[in-house]
């Protein structure tokens, strides 16, 4: 299996993987974001992005200390300063987060951070799922799923479509 938690893989990967690599790196994305144990998750990981999908990053954020959190942010300068940035507090499925979107060159950025490890976090989690499905489904499947998506159906419950799961977000995480 790809160790998701080191990003080399990128540079091994199709030609959006390599870019994406090549951007978080020139702005050091990762290595400003160490102290919150980040992990890219979604679909560009696992070959299933569209043109539109965006580079997720998922953080391990204590709520509690969320200006902390923002303050490192800025002083890393993390986010170029004529970047337009939205910050917003979300309840995600019961669970309060912090979700910062901006754009670096032609990626949409998404840094989410949960008060939980990264690696229990649900993005992780779906991915791991969706990465062990779509190996052991095939091309095809795969297609299937990238083709869903580009009409405009999200990446679990196109899962879902395809396997017949009746709450996709929480089946997949028996997987």
């Amino acid at each position: 299996m790809i160790d998701f938690t080191n990003l080399e893989y990128l540079k091994s990967g199709n030609e959006r993987q390599k870019r994406a690599y090549d951007v978080l790196k020139k702005y050091k994305v990762f290595e400003k974001l160490k102290s919150y144990s980040p992990v890219l998750a979604g679909t560009i990981p696992i070959e299933i992005d569209i043109e539109s999908s965006d580079l997720d990053i998922i953080c391990e954020v204590n709520l509690d200390f969320e200006e902390d959190f923002l303050d490192d942010i800025a002083v890393s300068r993390l986010i170029p300063e004529d970047v337009d940035v939205k910050i917003e507090n979300v309840m995600v499925r019961g669970e309060k987060s912090i979700v910062l979107n901006f754009m670096l060159e032609e990626f949409p950025i998404e840094i989410f951070g949960q008060n939980k490890a990264s690696f229990e976090q649900n993005a992780y989690r779906h991915m791991i799922a969706e990465y062990r499905i779509l190996e052991e489904k095939g091309e095809e499947f795969k297609h299937t799923i990238i083709e869903l998506k580009k009409q405009g159906i999200k990446t679990e419950p196109a899962f879902g479509l395809l396997m017949k799961l009746e709450n996709p977000y929480e089946d997949l995480l028996k997987f």
